[in-house]
């Protein structure tokens, strides 16, 4: 915007100061200073640039400089005070418009992931936030070692890097219990690819999760849950993977979804393991390092830092307590449930199992 285009109201009185100061060397009043402030944030509120108001600040000085020289001093001093005090009015609004933008943000990802609005206000909501809730959407979450918040320099840094590859796509990120939060156009996988790459180096080796897209506003919610759900199965079986993606872990939901029923199988085909020396806690673990190195014995004894024979004794024993033998197809996949139903219990310590 170029300085013609500056109203004169938020130059308001600024003349008048600049000819009395040559004139007496005076310093501005609390009252002109404030009366500064106030124009500076009725600009910012009203959308000009700081740099436009500042050179018809400029421009303006031009046309009231006091024609001796000997009172420049005091002139330029006066532009110094009020340009600075109009700045300061100008940086004031700005934040507080900050404040509310976040603050409209929050309150739109918190209705939107609760269902706390009106689906057809939530909609139109969306639309001032880049979001067509019509189409389908996907959510990845990303956890580091630290809670974040809206704001906080990892943020930043993700987002900044996702404006770069990607300019104005239909892309919200933003933050959600201490957790980043990515909510971007279903088709578009590369986006939460790229943030999914962006947020496990910004977070120092978080893991992240990427829910399936889905349809509707409802479907920006069951996408997120699938996203949060990830990270805690992730979490439960010890899984280290940087980026999980919940079309690959369907049958973890499936095996808990009838949480009585997965007790049953893990005491009646594991609970014979507590009455080893040293409790399940370690044969557990053999049959997790067994299944998870594909019923590879050498490649599960490197995992445990046991020798091949230690691992098979192991086996064994397990065999010998339960009655099923590890080594046998027939056998294998009720135990590998068993044992994924375990951890997704987190039993033997807990006594909900």
């Amino acid at each position: 915007m170029s300085e013609r285009e500056i109203p004169e109201q938020y130059l308001e009185g600024y003349d008048r100061i600049l000819t009395e100061v040559a004139a007496t060397g005076r310093r501005l009043t609390r009252d002109e200073l404030a009366s500064r402030r106030a124009l500076g944030e009725q600009a910012a509120e009203a959308g000009y640039g700081l740099r436009s108001l500042v050179i018809a600040h400029l421009a303006a000085a031009r046309g009231a400089w006091p024609a001796r020289g000997e009172d420049a001093a005091d002139a330029l001093a006066a532009v110094q005070q009020a340009v600075d005090a109009f700045a300061e009015g100008y940086e004031r609004a700005q934040r507080l418009a900050v404040r509310q933008e976040e603050a409209a943000r929050r309150e739109f990802i918190d209705d939107l992931l609760y269902g706390r609005s009106d689906l057809g206000r939530l909609a139109e909501r969306a639309e001032r936030f880049g979001l067509r809730l019509s189409h389908e959407h996907a959510v990845a979450v990303a956890r580091g070692p630290v809670a974040y918040e809206e704001g906080d320099p990892v943020p930043r840094q993700v987002e900044r890097a996702l404006i770069t590859r990607f300019g104005n796509r239909s892309i919200l990120l933003t933050t959600k219990d201490g957790r980043l939060l990515c909510i971007a156009p279903g088709h578009q996988q590369d986006v939460l690819t790229h943030f999914a790459k962006q947020a496990h180096a910004a977070t120092d080796g978080g893991q992240v999760a990427v829910g399936r897209p889905q349809p509707g506003p409802g479907g920006v919610v069951q996408s997120y849950e699938e996203a949060l759900n990830a990270l805690e199965i992730a979490e439960r079986l010890g899984m280290d993977d940087p980026v999980l993606r919940a079309s690959d872990l369907l049958v973890y939901p499936v095996l808990a979804r009838d949480r009585q029923a997965m007790a049953d199988l893990v005491h009646n085909t594991l609970g014979p393991l507590t009455e080893a020396r040293g409790g399940a806690g370690p044969l557990l673990d053999t049959l997790t390092a067994y299944f998870d190195s594909g019923c590879v014995a050498a490649e599960a004894a490197r995992r445990l830092s046991l020798s091949v024979r230690a691992l098979t004794y192991r086996l064994e024993r397990i065999h010998r307590l339960t009655g099923a033998d590890p080594g046998d197809p027939a056998h294998r996949y009720m135990l590998q449930t068993a044992v994924i139903g375990a951890r997704l219990l987190d039993w033997p310590h807990s006594a909900a199992a």
